[in-house]
């Protein structure tokens, strides 16, 4: 489900940590560039953003806590002057003791140079690596792993002399899903996990100008870069002077790509892996269709990642499509908390039913996800309310029923909806006539990506990467350790 109808509440759906984004131009401003680069990948991270530019000299950074609009102005911008950037927009968990701190891009001095490091992801464990890195005289102002990696590229490389030579050191070094992007004063580097789980792209100016490094392809789309290829797992891209130079950091692995970028992370213009998410999500509700049918007057899709699937449910069933649920698109993330009278009320602060489409029809409602299963229960009621009939609840992704460590806010297992009850036990505590969600075979079968092997952990409990032991025994449910 979208997001909590209730500011501060916990989200209803998986959260994705951070988007990061790279230029690098000799003509260009490199700053504004990456700054409109971020606002196209807003959708994955609200809570910071910052941009780092090196300019054949240093490396100055930018941050702080907002949306991009609210972080940077034309007076911000044109003090960022430089031939290349790195920028980040940040979503953290609600328990982050210091978000400004946690905010990227992270900076490492190695000698008398800066680097700046932009990271979506998340590594498992490297307390060992942050240990030893302490042991030898590091310091560090965050508790994040994206720290502890940046600091281990500055360490390695005062080790080989290289900074190529230490980002190598640090991919041999640590674990976990990882996109990057790294600024020197001289050269912009990209790389990524062996199993390529998080996304990253790269993409060329016109006329030669430059490169252009971003999660998504709608980030290169807004800056006029086209698409060149994917960053390959495991593999180091250097962007300078002489041009662009690859290089392998790791061995690439099995291609294990996250799968909800498709289901619900990505933008719907993006491309992932070849596949448009678009038509991926018309897909997954077309095979919906197939897998659970049921008689209906009208098929809505919970805006927004939720109406793509909607309308292949209704080219498949033949059942009508129809926009019933207004969204607000002005309410983003706050810290202004409805009183209990609202909440009670059921106030409409993001979704607002239209009872004139409504009244008298059995509805099907199509949605990417379920975690914890309020803002379904809530947004079912506000449906009845307005006149619904039946309400029969589809869900384009299958039952979430295992947190993710790669990259994506899930909380432990106890606490998600589908790893502690039945089927028929969430459909009562939603309230929904019924309830279904698409097989992993049928989402699967959705994806036409050049790759046909996913990251599925958050359904399957097949981690591509090993967990430690503490993981498992604080997150599983007891009977799954």
């Amino acid at each position: 489900m979208a997001t909590s109808i209730f500011p501060g509440e916990a989200p209803d759906r998986p959260q994705e940590e951070c988007a990061v984004f790279g230029v690098y131009s000799q003509t260009d401003d490199v700053a504004r560039l990456t700054c409109f680069g971020l606002q196209a990948l807003q959708h994955r991270g609200q809570e910071s953003a910052g941009i780092a530019v090196g300019d054949g000299d240093t490396v100055t950074v930018t941050k702080d806590l907002g949306l991009v609009t609210q972080v940077f102005d034309e007076g911000v911008l044109s003090a960022l002057k430089g031939n290349l950037a790195v920028g980040h927009c940040r979503y953290s968990t609600s328990n982050n003791a210091n978000p400004w701190a946690s905010s990227q891009p992270h900076i490492s001095a190695i000698d008398d140079e800066l680097v700046a490091l932009a990271h979506n992801g998340t590594l498992v464990d490297t307390r060992a690596l942050k240990a030893f890195l302490v042991s030898e005289g590091v310091q560090f102002r965050s508790s994040t792993d994206s720290e502890i990696a940046c600091q281990a590229i500055g360490h390695f490389t005062r080790q080989t002399h290289h900074l190529r030579e230490g980002i190598k050191a640090t991919m041999e070094a640590i674990r976990g899903a990882y996109a990057m992007v790294l600024a020197s004063p001289h050269a912009l580097y990209a790389f990524r996990d062996p199993n390529g789980i998080r996304p990253l792209c790269l993409g060329e100016l016109p006329d030669g100008r430059g490169w252009v490094v971003s999660s998504e392809t709608c980030g290169l789309d807004i800056v006029g870069a086209r698409f060149v290829r994917d960053v390959e797992p495991g593999e180091i891209l250097r962007i300078g002077e002489d041009g662009l130079s690859s290089s392998h950091g790791l061995p690439a692995g099995e291609h294990r790509g996250c799968i909800f970028e498709y289901v619900y992370f990505a933008r719907p213009d993006s491309t992932i892996d070849g596949q448009s998410v678009y038509e991926s999500r018309r897909s997954m509700g077309r095979e919906l269709a197939r897998e659970s049918a049921v008689d209906a007057d009208l098929v809505m899709g919970v805006p927004d990642s939720g109406v793509p699937a909607a309308l292949g449910y209704a080219e498949e069933s033949g059942v009508p499509f129809a926009d019933g649920i207004v969204k607000n698109r002005y309410v983003g993330r706050t810290f202004i908390q409805p009183t209990q009278e609202m909440r009670q009320m059921g106030i409409r602060i993001k979704l607002n039913p239209l009872p004139s489409v409504i009244a008298g029809k059995r509805l099907v409602v199509v949605d990417d996800s379920i975690v914890r299963g309020n803002t379904s229960k809530q947004l079912v009621s506000m449906l009845r309310a307005a006149g619904a009939t039946e309400v029969h609840l589809r869900i384009s992704a299958p039952e979430v029923t295992w947190p993710c460590f790669y990259g994506i806010d899930t909380p432990s297992q106890d606490e998600l909806m589908a790893a502690t009850m039945s089927n028929e036990q969430m459909r009562e505590f939603i309230g929904c006539d019924s309830l279904a969600f698409i097989s992993v075979e049928g989402l699967r079968a959705s994806v036409r990506s050049e790759h046909r092997t996913f990251c599925e952990a958050c359904f399957t409990g097949r981690y591509v990467v090993e967990l430690p032991d503490y993981l498992k025994k604080t997150s599983f449910l007891a009977k799954e350790q």
